[in-house]
Order: C-alpha cells, then structure tokens, then sequence
C-alpha cells in the first residue's frame, strides 16, 4: 500500500485523529501541527498531532491515532514522527499520555525505549493514566533511527 503524508492540513487532521481517541473529548489546541497519513485516493488513516509544544523546555505532547484494519504504522511514518519531533521542532523531548489499561499502545511505546511515571486518576476517578517520555537522546541511539529506503530508479536501457 502507497502512504501518502500530508502537511499543512493540521485542524482537519487534529479533529480525524480526536475523534478515535475516546479520552480526547475536547479535541486539540488550535495551535496543534499535524501529519496526515492517507492511502492513494486520499483516504484518510492516520494522523499525527503535535500539541502543547513548550519551546523552552524543548517538549511537545504527541498523539497518534489510525482506522483499526489499516496499515499506516511503517518505518517512515516512525522516522517523520520523530524527524519532526527532534529535527524540525528541536525538540529534546516527546510526551505521550496513555490510558493504563491500554497494555498495547504501552507495550509499543517500551519497544521504542520509552520511559513511564504512571499517574493515578489521570483520566478520571476510575482510570489511570501513564506519562510516556522519550528523549532526543534515546531516538538518536535507538534501533529504529533510520530513515526509510528511497524507491529505487529505473535505468536506462
């Protein structure tokens, strides 16, 4: 499948990725940047949000969302991730908030080397909550810091 990044749409692709996030009732800052990612036709999977980026700490909160039964997740949605992160936004750090039972999104966060500071009652009396850091530092020494094979040209006969 041909993924397609898209930029500059940032309201559009913060409002698709709030809503399938259930915890996410009140949507994005209006200031939130975005990557989009959609299929060939232009059909949206995924998108990427960055919001309350704090330049002088060098933070920014991420949230990240796709349709379930699609595949969007490749190395160079990783690498744009954190390319945008580290590199375009000098970011020394990224936030993600996750609801403590969500065993799945955790258990993709530790393959990339992320740290956790589980936080009671973060999303209500009856559901807790991690904060996820992961730093400049852990993206430049980790495995998947590569950034995605060109598609090879054709020679000339």
């Amino acid at each position: 499948m041909t993924l397609r990044y898209v930029y500059g749409q940032d309201r559009a692709v913060a409002h698709f990725v709030a809503q399938l996030i259930p915890h996410v009732d009140r949507g994005f800052p209006s200031d939130a940047k975005a990557i989009g990612i959609t299929n060939a036709n232009n059909e949206p999977l995924a998108g990427i949000v960055f919001y309350f980026w704090n330049q002088k700490a060098g933070t920014t909160e991420v949230a990240i969302a796709g349709r379930t039964g699609t595949r969007w997740f490749s190395r160079e949605t990783i690498f744009r991730l954190y390319d945008y992160a580290f590199t375009t936004r000098a970011c020394q750090m990224v936030i993600v908030r996750a609801r403590a039972d969500n065993r799945s999104l955790l258990r993709q966060l530790d393959t990339f080397g992320y740290s956790f500071a589980p936080i009671a009652r973060l999303y209500g009396r009856n559901d807790d909550g991690v904060i996820c850091t992961y730093t400049a530092e852990q993206w430049n020494e980790s495995r998947f810091n590569r950034p995605p094979p060109q598609p090879q040209q054709e020679k000339a006969a």
